[in-house]
């Protein structure tokens, strides 16, 4: 008896579309909206920690998720409009409207999604910066959790491999050229495990070092095109290249060194994070800023609570005797004094003593009080 040796493979899932009471449910669109929820899960508790409200992070993800769809089909069309227009086209328009078949750009998504946002944190005097702080972790797990719609659909997987995680892929949907191969490289997997590194890096950093102002959502974007650099080089799906390099390495590339160049700027000149990311909400302690800071000139306040305690202490403080007032305050006798020769022409017994003045006179004006 001759022993097989079969190789191991991840296996392609049979089917991505369930029909339940006829309307089809697919994995693809699942996957994206899976995503979407656990997103925002991840970001409301991000923003509330940092003293936003849930109402506002709920917002803003009901108007950049569309924003978001938008921006990742057009910019998937945009990129490979020869499958879609042109007489040699093997689609046609109307199927650029088809996103359940694939085909959503995750830099059109977060470009317009975080528009989306903008627009929302604007009229709402959001702290937007500290908006993408909150959702960066987020997103890093949402785009993990929608490329397993891309597992479910058999496509964007990589170069052949006989390694033992090698992905199976059914005939008809191995490109041209490869129709010989039965095991290609998981791109989706790759991207999915380290879109989670990302997020776990994500918050371990803004834990350890409690970054705002921007800088967790620039490291996102540096980590995660970091990684896309070397996994888009891997797949071999049909795309546009210029100089042998696939255009998503080149968008790769150049967000990568705009994305480090941003995070340098904000370590250089916006230390610390935002105490009060919305208004009407308590401040949040921030690292390295006084809270002062976030509210107004710190300085200007001690100073003005320095000046209202030296006027209480000061009205706290005896009347001197130029603003002391008469010392008889009604009919009752004035206050005695020491007897003394009295002068030549001298007042009759009787009268005020010399000095005294009557109650109501000038020494009472504030004109002479200082």
């Amino acid at each position: 008896m001759i022993d097989v040796l079969v190789p191991l493979f991840i296996p392609s899932p049979p089917t991505g579309v369930w029909y339940v009471f006829g309307f089809p449910l697919r994995a693809y669109a699942l996957c994206i909206i899976a995503g979407i929820i656990v997103a925002m899960v991840i970001g409301t508790r991000r923003w509330v920690a940092r003293g936003g409200t849930s109402e506002s992070l709920e917002m803003c993800v009901v108007v950049g998720v569309p924003f978001g769809i938008v921006g990742a089909r057009l910019y998937h069309v945009i990129t490979d409009y020869e499958l879609y227009f042109g007489p040699n086209a093997p689609m046609t328009p109307i199927d650029a409207l088809k996103i359940w078949h694939g085909g959503l750009g995750i830099w059109g998504a977060v470009a317009f999604g975080i528009l989306g946002g903008y627009l929302v944190a604007r009229r709402r005097k959001l702290a937007f910066p500290a908006l993408l702080d909150s959702i960066a972790p987020g997103l890093a797990v949402a785009q993990a959790i929608g490329r397993l719609g891309n597992w479910f659909n058999s496509e964007l997987f990589g170069r052949p491999t006989t390694l033992p995680w090698g992905l199976e892929i059914a005939p008809n949907y191995r490109p041209l050229g490869y129709e010989q191969f039965a095991t290609f490289h998981p791109t989706f997997l790759y991207e999915l495990i380290w879109c989670l590194l990302v997020a776990l890096a994500l918050v371990l950093l803004d834990r350890r070092f409690r970054l705002g102002h921007g800088k967790v959502f620039a490291l996102y974007v540096v980590f995660y095109t970091f990684g896309r650099f070397w996994i888009e080089s891997l797949r071999i799906d049909s795309v546009n290249q210029v100089g042998g390099f696939r255009l998503n390495n080149y968008t790769s590339l150049i967000v990568f060194v705009v994305a480090l160049i941003w995070f340098g700027w904000l370590v250089r000149n916006r230390p610390g994070r935002e105490e009060i990311v919305e208004p009407g909400q308590p401040a949040t302690a921030a690292a390295g800023g006084t809270r002062g800071s976030a509210i107004g000139d710190g300085a200007t306040g001690d100073a003005a609570a320095g000046d209202g305690a030296a006027a209480d202490r000061k009205s706290a403080e005896p009347a001197g005797p130029e603003s002391a007032g008469p010392e008889t305050t009604g009919p009752g006798p004035a206050r005695p004094e020491p007897a003394r020769p009295e002068p030549a022409g001298a007042e009759p017994a009787g009268a005020e003593p010399a000095g005294a003045e009557p109650a109501g006179s000038d020494r009472d004006s504030p004109d002479r009080r200082s």
